[in-house]
């Protein structure tokens, strides 16, 4: 039995998944590890490893029955996973600077490894679910967590780019002075640009931008008596959730920036479908349901042609990144690159 396995490193877990070559799933679920990546490549590297062993004791196979590894982490990389040498949020260590952690897996495991940046596995993986491998369909996929992170798929392949920053959402300008509610608003996002996807969408987002703007609408909200906009912000979206008027206007502020981008991608790409995903609609059907009609909202008119393109919630959100990796994976396993 020939099998691949997914490697989704995050800031503090590493998620695994299994996958026959006939695509059966050996794991289902979440299946983590501690990451350990602030501490630095050799524990990091040592930290995926034991957790791959960990993983397929739990699937009932041997380490010997993985063939290929999908690994996937944060930015910013390289398309073949050299990271960069600055740094990020999730490699402070220094020597992480310009490390190549897809070639320091390889040699760790003794297996090939396949590299992408964590959006465009996650996008990878919900095309893969809603059209198989071999569909030659499109999609464009918008992950909303702490960032924005997402992934364009063309005909089935991971559209990476010279440098590895294809499907780098989150940094797309948006018309955003068209939606309304956020009149005399400049969103600025961490990179330096104002009114990009990720100013806009995203738990950052929350707590730099429209907390601070709409409090100042709904004096004497119980967010604005925590003192902490951090806290607040992580508080947002189980009270939209649940109902909150000024919460469900944060919420639908950031569908309507989702529905402008969705409107760029529909133009350039012609997509057969749009997928949203990440925490931000980790939630109940009925806030789905909502959030995704207040996207179509936020939409500008579409071309009778192009006016059914769906909006898809991102299936099995938790491990979409891990289950990306591993398709990645196994099209390498079926292109014969393993001897």
């Amino acid at each position: 039995m020939k099998v691949v396995a997914g490697v989704d490193l995050g800031g503090n877990a590493v998620n695994y998944t299994l996958i026959t070559e006939d695509e059966k799933f050996l794991i289902e679920g979440l299946c983590e590890h501690p990451a350990r990546s602030k501490e630095g490549p050799a524990i990091c590297l040592q930290q995926i490893s034991d957790g791959l062993d960990m993983a397929v004791a739990k699937a009932g196979i041997a380490l010997a029955d993985v063939e290929v590894v999908g690994l996937d982490t944060p930015g910013p990389a390289s398309a073949t996973g050299v990271l960069s040498a600055k740094g990020s949020t999730n490699f402070v260590h220094a020597d992480w600077a310009g490390f190549d952690i897809r070639a320091g897996l390889e040699a760790r495991l003794g297996k090939p490894v396949v590299y992408l940046n964590d959006g465009n596995a996650g996008a990878l993986w919900g095309h893969f679910a809603l059209f198989g491998a071999s569909s030659g369909k499109t999609s464009i996929s918008a992950i909303v967590g702490t960032g924005l992170g997402g992934g364009v798929i063309i005909e089935d392949m991971v559209v990476k780019g010279r440098k590895g920053f294809g499907g780098e959402l989150g940094h797309v300008l948006i018309p955003y002075q068209s939606i309304k509610g956020i009149e005399g608003l400049h969103p600025e996002c961490n990179c330096g640009r104002t009114g990009d996807l990720e100013a806009l969408c995203s738990l950052t987002a929350i707590e730099k931008s429209f907390l601070p703007y709409f409090l100042t609408k709904y004096p004497g909200h119980e967010l604005g008596k925590l003192g902490d906009l951090h806290k607040a912000a992580k508080l947002v979206r189980g009270m939209a959730e649940r109902g909150d008027a000024m919460c469900r206007d944060i919420f639908r502020v950031q569908a309507h920036a989702l529905g402008l981008f969705f409107d760029e991608m529909v133009n350039t790409f012609d997509p057969d479908a749009l997928i949203v995903g990440g925490g931000a609609i980790e939630t109940g059907k009925e806030f789905q349901d909502w959030f995704v009609s207040e996207i179509h909202a936020g939409m500008p008119v579409q071309r009778e042609e192009q006016a059914d393109i769906p909006v898809h919630v991102m299936p099995n959100g938790d491990t979409a990144g891990a289950r990306g990796a591993a398709i990645e994976a196994l099209k390498l396993l079926r292109q014969g690159g393993v001897a």
